[in-house]
């Protein structure tokens, strides 16, 4: 009786492992070189109903690419849902070539949507699945298929997605750093376009995503400084396959407001396995993630 009960114990632990989400997907493996997968990768996410909006080395490393992606239906939420809602209009995809292999893998949309839409994700989980649908339609293309998620040993519960913090007491998704505040949607965006065309230090424009008729504006912010990417990113990602689609970082134009996530929420839903030991390393990071995008405001 006791081995049943213990097996039984171990299926319902397996089952609800299975049923946790992680953030990333390995969805194939290609057999080409890292540029022909970059041109083979782009064409095929196009091909499956993306918009592919920016593209960028991350870290400044030779062996990662990373594509960022939205679609009519991400905007769409975004526009139903008005404010942070406005961080889910991208996902990405990532290249890496890592142990003599080219990787492609991308965000699991149903991670990142339980984390940036909370409780309101449960309206919107057909659109989602089908936006993995499409994510694995690209990467039937692309390569031998994987399918395979990672980022995490045991995955998070759409419960705990929808809540997240890393620990008690540190910030969650609603917990923004505001960069800076106007008198009007448009004063914003003046502001910082302006900013942006001085090709502020620190800061390169990876996209821009706009809704029509909105007042909501997504930018993909490459961190280029001796603190940014290439200094934090090898300290972090040092699992295997690369977290490579964590990047680039965000700033949202809400209203009148232009915020950032918090960088010990941002990079820990990213990393949620990340040990505490390891997140010290990088503790002045989410500061200086601050101060460089401070700039886009003043």
């Amino acid at each position: 009786m006791k081995t049943m009960i213990f097996l039984i114990s171990l299926l319902m632990a397996f089952a609800v492992e299975a049923q946790n989400l992680k953030p990333y997907i390995l969805g194939a493996e290609s057999a080409k070189t890292l540029e022909e997968t970059k041109t083979a990768v782009k064409a095929n996410l196009k091909t499956a109903g993306f918009e592919v909006v920016g593209e960028y080395q991350p870290a400044k490393d030779a062996n990662r690419w990373l594509f960022v992606v939205t679609s009519a239906d991400l905007k769409n939420v975004a526009a139903k849902e008005g404010g942070l809602a406005g961080f889910a209009m991208a996902l990405r995809v990532g290249i890496t070539k890592e142990a003599g292999k080219i990787n492609v893998s991308y965000t699991n949309p149903l991670y990142w949507g339980n984390a940036y839409l909370g409780d309101d994700f449960t309206k919107y989980e057909a659109i989602y699945k089908k936006i993995d649908g499409q994510f694995m339609q690209a990467m039937k293309l692309s390569g031998t298929v994987k399918n395979i998620p990672f980022g995490s040993a045991k995955g998070l519960s759409t419960t705990a997605l929808r809540d997240y913090q890393y620990m008690m007491g540190m910030p969650d998704f609603d917990d923004v750093v505001e960069l800076g505040e106007f008198d009007s949607y448009q004063a914003a965006e003046n502001k910082v376009e302006a900013n942006l065309a001085k090709n502020l230090p620190g800061i390169k424009v990876i996209y821009r995503i706009e809704l029509p008729n909105s007042e909501l504006k997504l930018y993909g912010l490459a961190l280029t400084s001796a603190t940014g990417e290439s200094s934090f990113l090898p300290t972090i990602d040092i699992s295997s396959p690369k977290h490579t689609a964590f990047l680039p970082y965000e700033v949202l134009i809400d209203e009148e407001e232009v915020v950032m996530l918090h960088g010990r929420f941002r990079i820990a839903v990213a990393f949620p396995d990340l040990t505490m030991t390891t997140f010290t390393k990088i503790m002045s990071t989410p500061g200086s993630i601050e101060d460089t995008f401070e700039q886009l405001c003043k």
